[in-house]
């Protein structure tokens, strides 16, 4: 082989090289990523709705709108498969959110690939149809707000906030947590690292309140089950709190004005 030929098949072989170099990066792994249903392929989204998508170990999670749903899914190079079974809760909701949730459920089944463009995760039918795209899913707490819908009563259980009482959260950017406990203020340093969330001396009001009944054993749980927390999981427009030991510790639904 002349020099000249020799030199152009080394050419031709970085070439492809450097293109499968370019392919594997443009198909990054999913495992840690989460997301929110932005487009349905032929539907239009119920307004308010938030549908998630997260990819932990080999299983996918998150919440058709409606129930949550969990599968194994595996993912090789740009080929992505869902499922065969995917679990899911029960629950019954209006019929354009019970829809959709179905309709979600098919694309989840229907996947075969996927591609981020533009930062947008897109299902993909084997012969590269869109099914969905989802955009990236905010994990940051700071500058967030929310209304606490349950919390660890202390023995093992997580009970749902009294009818009447408004227990809240208001993480700032400055490292402090905020908020009603039911019958007073408290306030809180906290650190957040990924998955990982805990809060410092928790400084409250001393008020009394007397109604609701049991509103101030409600406030002293709460503020016992903050205590507790070692991780935080964001799921769109739900929040949990858990423990060293993985147990539920406080549940949360944003506030409509995030």
């Amino acid at each position: 082989m002349s020099s000249a030929n020799r030199l152009l098949t080394t050419s031709l072989i970085l070439s492809l090289l450097f293109a499968a170099g370019l392919n594997e990066t443009a198909v990054p792994n999913l495992a840690g990523t989460a997301w929110i249903l932005s487009t349905l392929h032929g539907r239009s989204l119920v307004a308010g709705s938030t549908v998630t998508l997260r990819f932990e170990g080999d299983r996918v999670q998150g919440s058709d709108g409606c129930n949550r749903y969990s599968a194994p899914y595996a993912a090789s190079g740009s080929t992505l498969e869902v499922g065969p079974a995917i679990a899911s809760t029960r629950m019954a909701c209006a019929q354009p959110l019970m829809d959709q949730a179905e309709a979600f459920m098919r694309v989840l089944a229907q996947a075969r690939a996927y591609r981020i463009q533009a930062g947008q995760l897109e299902l993909l039918t084997a012969d590269g149809k869109l099914l969905a795209r989802h955009a990236p899913q905010p994990q940051t707490l700071a500058g967030t707000s929310w209304r606490v819908t349950g919390y660890n009563n202390g023995r093992e259980a997580v009970v749902s906030v009294i009818a009447g009482t408004n227990v809240t959260m208001t993480f700032s950017t400055d490292g402090r947590v905020s908020g009603s406990a039911g019958c007073n203020r408290y306030s809180a340093p906290y650190v957040s690292e990924g998955p990982k969330l805990t809060f410092g001396a928790i400084a409250a009001t001393r008020r009394m309140c007397t109604l609701p009944e049991g509103v101030m054993e409600q406030e002293q749980r709460f503020v016992k089950a903050l205590e507790a927390v070692t991780s935080a999981d964001v799921d769109g427009d739900r929040l949990e709190f858990r423990t060293e030991t993985e147990q539920l510790a406080t549940t949360l639904t944003r506030e409509s004005s995030q």
